[in-house]
C-alpha cells in the first residue's frame, strides 16, 4: 500500500493540476459599494418629527415631511424599511417613495442612492447642521387606501439614520386625515384638531409597530368592562354603515376571546389593546397582521353577515390576537433585528407561527366562531392537507421556514404547492403541536397539556414588558420543565422528515384516524364555495373554479399522469358538457364500472382529450373515532375556556 498511495495522489494531483484555468485577462471586479453602517445599541440625541398628510383619497397620493436631528457631519445613510416583521420577509417596496427633498437648514443636499441596496441614501451632511428636513411622496400601490378607508403603517412612511437600533431613536408623529374619517391606533394621542392628529412621543420601535386605521364609516366597542385595568377596544371600518352592524353574537365572541385567551397566557403584556378590523370588498381581505398592541383583521364587507360563508378565516381573529404573546412579547431570536433592513431568520416559524395557528384552531371552537363538528371537520381536512404533502420528499418543514424569503407574494408566487410547498408550517404546525398536546397529557397522565406550557413560557408579561426572545433550546428546556422527554430529538425527527409516518401522530394520540368518504362534509362544502372552485384533489387531482378552468393539479396524481394542467379549460366529461356535477356522477361511475373516464380540455390554444384511469370514486376527508380509544379530541375542543391544569 505505501508504493501504491504516493503513484496514485501524483496522478490524481496531475489530473486536477490540468483541470486548473487562470486568466489574467479580462473583467476585474467592480469597487464595493461604500458600506452601510449596522445598527448599534446607543443613544441617540434629539427627537425625531414625522408630519403624514393622507387626507388626498382622490389620488391617493400621501404626502410627507420629516426632520431628523444630526448625530454628527460628514456621510449619513439614511434607510426605508425594507423587511417586514409581520410577513417575516422583505415585502416592502422602495418603489412607492417619491419626490424626495433632504434639506440642511437652507441647502439642499445632494443624495445618492446606494448602488447594491436600493433602500438606503447616503448623503454628506454639513458641519454646521444641526436637522435635517425631509419631504416626499408615498404612491401606494397596494388595496390600502379606499375613498372611505386607510390603513396606514408607518413603516411604509418615514426613513431614519443607519447606526441605531430603532428603539433608541425617539419619534413624534401627526396625521391629517380626509375630512370626516375617525380613526383608530394603539398610539396614544396628544391633541385631535379637527382631521388633524398628534401623538404622543415614543420610540421609533414601537410607531412602526402601531398602525392606523381610518375611515368614514367607523364603529369602536369596547370589549372589556368599564373602568378595566387593560381596556381592549374593537374599532371597525367598512364601506358602509351596515358593514360594521356587529352582531350580538359576534359582539359576545370578541368579548369572551379577550377574557380567555389572557388567561390561557397568564398575563397580559400590554397597557391597552385595539383590534383594527377592516369589512371591505374594495380593500385587502382575509388576512391579518400582528403587533404588540394591536392586530389588523381584514374582512369580507358582509362578513358579520354571512359569517357561514368566511369560516375559512374564523381562526384569524384567536390568531392574531395570541400573536400579542407568541411573537411580539416573546420573539424567536433569530427572527427580532434591531431595525427594519436587516435580514429576519424564520427558523422557529413551526413555533412562531404553527403554535400560533394551533391556538387559533382550539380558541376558534371553544369561543363559537366555529361549532364542534365544524372544528373537527376542519382539522379533517388539515390532516388531508398534511398527509398528502408529496413536496416532503424533497423539501423538508425546517426547509419550509425559509419560504416568506423567496415566495413572498401570495398563493400566486407557487404554481405546485403541493410539490413546492410554502409555509407549511401553519397547517403542518397545527398537527405538530396537537401531538405534543396529546404527548404530554399522556406522559404525565393528564396532569399537564400545551396550555401549562404556553402559560408558562408566554405568561408573567405586564404593560410596556420588554420584548423576550427565544431560542429552539429554550422551547425543549420549556416542555422539559413540565413533560421530562427528548424533546430536542422529537422535533428534529418531524422537522426534518421527508415522508409522513409521524405527520398524523396527534389524531392516533387523540382517538382519531383519517378517512375519506364519497360524500363531503358540510364544512368542506363550504369551504369549496368560499374558494369559488370545486375540490377533486383527493380523487381525480384537480380543483376547477366556476368556468371549468383548473385552478390546480395534484402533483404525479391521476390529472398530472393524464397530461392535464393549470388553466386547462374543462369542456367535455365522456362526451357530454362539462359540469361538476357531470365529472362527480363519472366520477362515482368508474368506480363501479372500472372504465377509464375521458376528460376533453383547452389549453395552450389546443382542444385535448385524454383518458384518465382513475377508479376509486371521490374521496373527501372526515375524521373516524379509533374502536377502543379514549376520545381526547373532542374534549379539547368542547371546554369553555382551555387554560390547562
Amino acid at each position: 500500500m505505501t508504493k501504491i498511495l504516493p503513484i496514485l495522489i501524483l496522478t490524481f494531483s496531475q489530473i486536477a493540476f490540468t483541470g486548473l484555468v487562470h486568466a489574467d485577462t479580462g473583467p476585474k471586479a467592480a469597487t464595493p459599494a461604500p458600506q452601510i453602517e449596522a445598527p448599534r445599541d446607543r443613544v441617540f440625541h434629539g427627537v425625531m418629527t414625522l408630519d403624514v398628510d393622507a387626507s388626498d383619497t382622490v389620488h391617493k397620493i400621501i404626502r410627507v415631511r420629516q426632520s431628523i436631528p444630526v448625530q454628527k457631519s460628514g456621510h449619513m445613510v439614511l434607510l426605508y424599511p425594507e423587511w417586514e416583521t409581520t410577513s417575516h420577509a422583505a415585502t416592502q417596496t422602495v418603489a412607492d417613495l417619491a419626490g424626495l427633498n433632504i434639506m440642511a437648514g437652507e441647502t439642499k443636499l445632494a443624495w445618492q442612492r446606494d448602488a447594491v441596496n436600493p433602500y438606503a441614501f447616503h448623503i454628506t451632511v454639513p458641519k454646521t447642521a444641526r436637522e435635517l428636513k425631509l419631504d416626499f411622496q408615498i404612491l401606494p400601490t397596494s388595496r390600502g387606501l379606499s375613498p372611505d378607508i386607510l390603513k396606514l403603517q408607518w413603516s411604509k412612511l418615514a426613513l431614519y439614520p443607519a447606526g441605531w437600533y430603532l428603539r433608541n431613536i425617539a419619534s413624534t408623529a401627526s396625521l391629517t386625515l380626509p375630512k370626516d374619517f375617525q380613526f383608530a391606533t394603539s398610539l396614544d394621542s396628544n391633541v385631535v384638531n379637527g382631521k388633524q392628529i398628534s401623538f404622543k412621543q415614543t420610540s421609533v420601535e414601537k410607531l412602526m409597530d402601531a398602525p392606523v386605521y381610518a375611515g368614514r364609516y367607523f364603529k369602536r366597542v369596547e370589549l372589556t368592562p368599564t373602568g378595566a385595568a387593560v381596556p381592549v377596544r374593537l374599532n371597525m371600518l367598512g364601506d358602509s354603515e351596515a358593514a360594521v352592524a356587529i352582531t350580538p353574537e359576534f359582539l359576545a365572541r370578541y368579548q369572551s376571546m379577550v377574557a380567555a385567551v389572557p388567561k390561557l397566557f397568564k398575563g397580559q403584556p400590554y397597557p391597552h389593546f385595539d383590534f383594527l378590523v377592516t369589512l371591505s370588498d374594495t380593500i385587502f381581505s382575509g388576512g391579518g397582521a400582528e403587533h404588540s398592541e394591536s392586530t389588523e383583521i381584514n374582512l369580507p364587507a358582509d362578513f358579520f353577515s354571512n359569517a357561514d360563508a368566511q369560516l375559512r378565516i374564523a381562526s384569524l381573529h384567536p390568531h392574531e390576537y395570541a400573536h400579542a404573546w407568541n411573537g411580539r412579547y416573546r420573539q424567536p431570536a433569530d427572527l427580532w433585528t434591531p431595525n427594519l433592513n436587516m435580514p429576519m431568520r424564520g427558523s422557529l416559524l413551526w413555533m412562531y407561527e404553527g403554535q400560533t395557528e394551533f391556538w387559533g384552531r382550539i380558541l376558534t371552537s371553544h369561543l363559537g366562531f366555529m361549532t364542534l363538528q365544524q372544528s373537527l371537520d376542519a382539522l379533517a381536512m388539515d390532516a388531508a392537507f398534511v398527509s398528502a404533502r408529496v413536496g416532503r420528499q424533497w423539501k423538508s418543514l425546517q426547509d419550509s421556514t425559509i419560504d416568506p424569503i423567496y415566495m413572498a407574494g401570495g398563493k400566486a408566487a407557487v404554481r405546485w404547492r403541493d410539490w413546492q410547498r410554502r409555509e407549511d408550517y401553519y397547517v403542518e404546525g397545527v398537527m405538530l403541536w396537537l401531538d405534543v398536546e396529546m404527548l404530554m397529557r399522556e406522559r404525565s397522565s393528564g396532569k399537564f397539556g400545551l396550555a401549562d406550557f404556553a402559560g408558562k413560557f408566554f405568561g408573567g408579561g405586564k404593560a410596556n414588558s420588554a420584548i423576550s426572545t427565544y431560542t429552539f433550546a429554550d422551547i425543549c428546556k420549556g416542555l422539559n420543565q413540565l413533560v421530562p422527554y427528548d424533546w430536542a430529538t422529537y422535533f428534529a425527527t418531524r422537522l426534518q422528515a421527508h415522508d409522513a409516518s409521524h405527520a398524523l401522530d396527534g389524531l392516533t394520540r387523540s382517538g382519531y384516524r383519517l378517512i375519506y368518504t364519497d360524500e363531503p362534509t358540510d364544512y368542506f362544502t363550504k369551504m369549496e364555495v368560499d374558494a369559488g372552485a370545486t375540490d377533486f384533489s383527493h380523487s381525480l387531482g384537480l380543483t376547477v373554479n366556476g368556468k371549468g378552468v383548473v385552478n390546480s393539479v395534484t402533483w404525479e396524481g391521476p390529472a398530472f399522469r393524464a397530461g392535464i394542467s393549470l388553466g386547462a379549460r374543462l369542456l367535455n366529461v365522456n362526451k357530454e358538457a362539462y359540469s361538476d356535477t357531470v365529472l362527480k356522477q363519472v366520477i362515482k361511475a368508474a368506480a363501479v364500472s372500472k372504465e377509464a373516464i375521458e376528460l376533453t380540455f383547452m389549453a395552450d390554444g389546443k382542444t385535448r382529450s385524454v383518458a384518465i384511469n382513475y377508479t376509486g370514486s371521490l374521496r373527501y376527508p372526515r375524521l373516524e373515532r379509533i374502536p377502543g380509544t379514549v376520545d381526547k379530541l373532542e374534549g379539547l375542543l368542547s371546554l369553555p375556556v382551555y387554560v390547562g391544569g
